[in-house]
């Protein structure tokens, strides 16, 4: 076998090697709601003077993460509507009905990303598109990584963080509720499990 012949498939099998280290480390995470750790919160300022704070209590998810291409990840969300809890029977029936999320007719938000942009030391952009209220727009969730490592079931997790800002117009809810007023916060943990 000549020289050449024998540095292409040298070549080949460092390639091919590499390829599947990069695929070995891609995983897929399911995010464990139902060990409730992680949540879906939000906070939107009540007339300018305070902060009213709530939650979904019933959302699901998985994303796929490879520490080493962290460009390649991708994320899913969808958050039961019917589920807000803002910690007040009445007022949450009023947000579940047509002034505001609408449950009747949209019962699901659901969170697709399109990008996530590797910051450095961490931090992250999560680019895709929210559907809420039966309207899709793209926003952009600013996210952090927590840690990740083996847990003590046998299984292996990672865990992140994120923010973004949403206008309730934006997404078909008019509801008029004073100039400090027109957008909510969100805040979502995450932890997954490695399936």
């Amino acid at each position: 076998m000549n020289k050449f012949l024998k540095s292409a498939l040298l070549s080949s099998a460092i390639a091919g090697s590499a390829l599947l280290s990069t695929m070995a480390s891609a995983a897929d995470y399911v995010v464990d709601y139902d060990g409730a750790h992680a949540s879906v919160n939000f906070k939107i300022q009540h007339l300018g003077y305070s902060w009213l704070t709530g939650r979904f209590d019933k959302f699901s998810g998985k994303f796929s993460y490879d520490a080493a291409n962290v460009a390649a990840s991708k994320i899913e969300m969808t958050v039961d509507t019917t589920s807000i809890n803002s910690n007040h029977v009445e007022r949450d029936k009023h947000l579940r009905s047509d002034d505001y999320l609408d449950v009747s007719k949209f019962g699901s938000a659901r969170f697709v990303s399109s990008k996530v942009v590797d910051k450095g030391d961490g931090k992250l952009d999560v680019i895709g598109a929210l559907t809420l209220h039966g309207v899709t727009k793209t926003i952009t969730i600013n996210a952090e990584k927590i840690g990740e490592g083996k847990d003590p079931w046998g299984g292996y997790r990672v865990g992140f963080s994120g923010t973004t800002k949403i206008g309730l117009a934006d997404f078909g809810i008019d509801a008029n509720l004073g100039p400090a007023s027109t957008h909510v916060e969100l805040a979502i943990h995450i932890e997954g499990v490695r399936q």
